[in-house]
């Protein structure tokens, strides 16, 4: 059954490989970004998945851009909060905009994403939310102190919540990528994916990201009703809880 679904940093990357696949699997799919017009329509234009521009880290833009999506498409039955940003530093020399920053989009966003829509799920009897953690929030990573916390902080959240919507039949889950074959972790050196990233990685390649596409598309079927509260782990063997 085709439901309206909100991707947050939808167009590119991870989120680019969500959207898609949840058109595909028959939802009528709404993708925001957050700055890179020039790419938001590409994506646009190459498949045909309307774009909305607004931070996640602004409550009233969330809450404005949501009505208008609403607006356009339908009730949101489906969201997943994937818009994340990296602002990577030794804590010893990290600063407050730094630590700020990171903890606003990606764990502050998912209270902006989510309180807007939570009431009408819990009314209409039916939510799926999907958050899109990290492997990093499970073990965490030197120099990132700022973004492990704030992924960390997604299972925390996730967790609450699946509580709160359970018997109203919203469920809340995450999901925690490893490395995955986006263009920003394909930037990185041969030599340095070869000697330092896939010798940690159990299965020995990188992810890709529509590995990540399919666990949401499962999390966000109506048929994953029983499955709330849970941290699905798709990092090919690198962390195992």
């Amino acid at each position: 059954m085709g439901r309206v679904a909100l991707v947050t940093g939808g167009s590119r990357g991870i989120g680019a490989a969500i959207s898609k696949a949840l058109k595909e699997a028959g939802h009528s799919v709404a993708a925001n970004y957050a700055g890179n017009d020039e790419a938001a329509n590409a994506f646009k234009s190459e498949t045909g998945i309307p774009v909305y521009k607004w931070s996640v880290a602004d409550y009233d833009a969330c809450a404005k851009g949501i009505a208008q999506v609403e607006a356009d498409l339908g009730p949101v039955d489906v969201l997943v909060n994937n818009a994340g940003i990296t602002r990577d530093a030794m804590f010893h020399k990290m600063t407050p905009e730094q630590w700020n920053e990171v903890i606003s989009t990606n764990l502050t966003g998912l209270f902006n994403m989510t309180h807007p829509v939570f009431p009408g799920m819990r009314e209409r009897g039916f939510g799926r939310i999907v958050n899109i953690s990290s492997v990093n929030g499970q073990k965490g990573q030197m120099g990132q102190a700022n973004y492990s916390a704030a992924k960390a902080g997604d299972i925390g959240f996730t967790k609450a919540l699946a509580q709160e919507g359970a018997f109203k039949g919203v469920t809340v889950n995450a999901v925690c990528p490893g490395y995955i074959g986006t263009e920003m972790v394909r930037a990185v050196p041969e030599e340095v994916l070869k000697s330092k990233i896939l010798p940690q990685i159990p299965v020995g390649r990188l992810g890709e990201p529509e590995e990540i596409a399919r666990c949401v598309v499962f999390l966000a079927s109506d048929e994953s009703g029983f499955i709330t509260g849970s941290t699905l782990s798709a990092n090919g063997g690198q962390y195992m809880v």
